[in-house]
């Protein structure tokens, strides 16, 4: 009953809005030539704004008789207007308006303390307008960081650059980006991309920069070769070159020698040319640069580093807050796509390796399911004991919604069985299975098993 009241007390207040008889205070927002003079109310404002509050409270404290009247010539008229009328009738249609004046409309809430319209219009954004912001990654990136208040937004900046930097780098707006922001993104240990990538991006926001120069090396001058090393030298250090083939080296950095530092461009080769496989890597033996860790990524068509980061704590029996206290590395054992689905398969190139992660990948869903075996896979046909199997759920979009079931009837934890792929539990996860029995705690793992496929298999080494 209460809230069917409220749209009419909304209609009233903003009538009250434009009932200039009794307004007893003037706000003049803007710059000129484009000012524009609100009247408006003194007790509606100081309620409804902290920020209006003060400057109301400061104004009062004169006491000299005169109408009170305030300056905010920061927020233009345009952007005022529904800011007003959200004040007066808790009400802002942000439909109506474009989404550069959306960032506008949010900069001026925060700088008049309105933080529950900030909110809102930070969610709004997130959820409706991420094409937008992705495609003008430069402008949300500085405005969420320039003010403490915009959190969510700040979150979705941080999330885009570590878990999709392809749509910063694949932005229509990429070369706008300024030299501090790219040096951050690049430098994000977190950062799934390959170091490859990494450097073509660079190398494409570099040329971008100095367009003068021609794109064909064989007609570029040395001023044009000294012109791009002095705008590339910021970015060296974070980009882990050692982390390259011999093959990538050959085909993306040597045809750039010019450009690079000459003691470090002598390294890199020597690292290289000591090679003769083309896809092995070299030991960063480099002392040039910043000393850090390797990008942290996962060779995964469906989970990224911070599923498997999630999947580690587990393993370890460690808070999700914890920080992981043993170095571990993920090395594809099995991928259906490449290596088939077959349970002979899967036995022929799993069986006697022990500490395997199964992701199993749901057709048609969202859903990723897999489970962790401590011990090694057999073809012996019978269940063996361990208290360390779990097996668990995630949603692709969202690491936080994820179902852990540990295993709590030990003894049939894991069955072996050559005519089945991986088993946990008494039909649990069960490849080619179509049942959900009880063997581990929390029996919420979907039954149907036989609609999900094996996407890949890992081995985590001692």
């Amino acid at each position: 009953m209460d809230n069917k009241l409220l749209p009419k007390l909304s209609q009233n207040l903003l009538e009250i809005l434009n009932d200039e008889e009794y307004y007893d205070i003037t706000i003049e927002v803007g710059n000129d030539p484009y000012v524009k003079v609100f009247r408006v109310h003194m007790v509606i404002l100081h309620y409804r704004s902290p920020y209006l509050q003060r400057l109301l409270t400061t104004n009062k404290n004169k006491n000299d008789g005169a109408l009170a009247h305030i300056k905010l010539p920061n927020i233009a008229p345009e952007i005022f207007q529904p800011i007003l009328r959200y004040i007066y009738g808790g009400k802002l249609s942000l439909k109506e308006y474009d989404t550069q004046d959306m960032i506008k409309i949010l900069i001026s809430a925060s700088e008049l303390s309105l933080q529950e319209l900030v909110t809102c219009i930070q969610f709004y954004l997130i959820e409706n307008k991420t094409n937008w912001m992705e495609q003008n990654f430069n402008l949300v990136y500085q405005t969420s960081f320039e003010n403490d208040t915009f959190l969510e937004l700040q979150k979705y900046c941080n999330d885009l650059i570590t878990k999709e930097p392809d749509k910063i780098f694949n932005s229509l707006n990429f070369s706008s980006i300024p030299e501090k922001l790219l040096v951050t993104i690049i430098q994000s240990d977190n950062l799934q991309m390959r170091e490859i990538q990494i450097w073509e991006h660079v190398l494409k926001w570099v040329l971008a920069q100095n367009p003068e120069i021609p794109s064909d090396l064989a007609n570029c001058s040395q001023d044009d070769f000294n012109t791009l090393k002095n705008t590339l030298q910021r970015f060296i250090p974070f980009i882990k070159f050692y982390n390259l083939t011999s093959k990538e080296f050959l085909d993306k950095i040597f045809p750039y020698e010019k450009i690079f530092p000459e003691d470090f461009y002598k390294d890199l080769v020597r690292a290289f040319l000591s090679l003769l496989d083309l896809n092995s890597k070299p030991s960063d033996k480099s002392e040039y640069g910043i000393t850090k860790e390797s990008k942290k990524t996962i060779d995964s068509k469906i989970i990224n580093y911070q599923h498997a980061e999630l999947i580690l704590k587990w393993i370890d029996r460690l808070g999700i807050t914890d920080k992981l206290s043993s170095p571990y590395e993920f090395k594809l054992l099995l991928r259906a796509s490449r290596d088939g689905h077959s349970q002979d398969k899967f036995h022929q190139i799993c069986d006697n390796k022990p500490r395997t992660v199964t992701i199993v990948k749901v057709k048609d869903s969202n859903e990723i399911l897999g489970g962790y075996n401590p011990i090694k896979w057999k073809s012996s046909g019978d269940f063996v004991a361990t208290k360390d199997s779990f097996i668990f759920s995630f949603e692709c979009d969202k690491i936080e919604n994820y179902i852990l079931s540990r295993v709590i009837d030990e003894k049939h934890a894991i069955y072996n069985n050559r005519s089945y792929g991986p088993s946990f539990g008494a039909d649990d996860l069960e490849i080619l299975s179509s049942t959900v029995n009880s063997g581990y705690n929390e029996p919420s793992v979907p039954g149907g098993l036989v609609r999900y496929i094996v996407n890949s298999l890992y081995n985590i080494p001692n």
